[in-house]
Parts: structure tokens; sequence; C-alpha cells
């Protein structure tokens, strides 16, 4: 598995997981225990979303649509990426 988002909170990490599920790429989220370690000091950087290798390069590429982007969740229905999972 290899790291394809660095998330700056478990919930990031989570809506980007979602996002790559929802075009058909299995992800784990993983790290985030670690923040339990620190204390009442609001950590970042400890969850990760990773992927397997043979997928890496397309979840980077719609890793990367995702940062640059500025539009609400619906507007990703929009991409040619999206594939609907229901």
């Amino acid at each position: 598995m290899k790291i394809v988002f660095k998330a700056s909170n478990i919930i990031e990490a989570h809506i980007v997981a979602g996002m790559l599920n929802a075009c058909e790429i299995q992800t784990y989220v993983g790290g985030y225990f670690l923040q339990g370690a620190v204390g009442d000091i609001s950590p970042t950087g400890f969850a990760n979303v990773f992927v397997s290798p043979q997928d890496f390069d397309q979840a980077a590429a719609l890793v990367a649509d995702y940062e640059k982007t500025e539009n609400s969740p619906a507007d990703f229905a929009a991409h040619k990426w999206f594939a609907l999972s229901f």
C-alpha cells in the first residue's frame, strides 16, 4: 500500500477515501489512532489514505483534482471520473 493523501484530520481522510471508493479504488485509512497519543494538542498529519500500487496513479490524479478544486462535493458528480456507487 502507498500513501496517496496525507490528511489534516481524520474527517478529511475519510472524505477523500470515500471519494476514491466511489470511483472503485480500494482504500485504507490509517494512522489516525496516533492522534490520541498526543493529548489535547491538536495534531495534524497522522491520518493517511493508502491505496494499492496499481491504483496509485489514478488515485493520485483524483486527489490532485480534489486538492485544486473549491467546488462543493455535489459538483464532483459532473466530473468525468465520478462513478456512482449505488
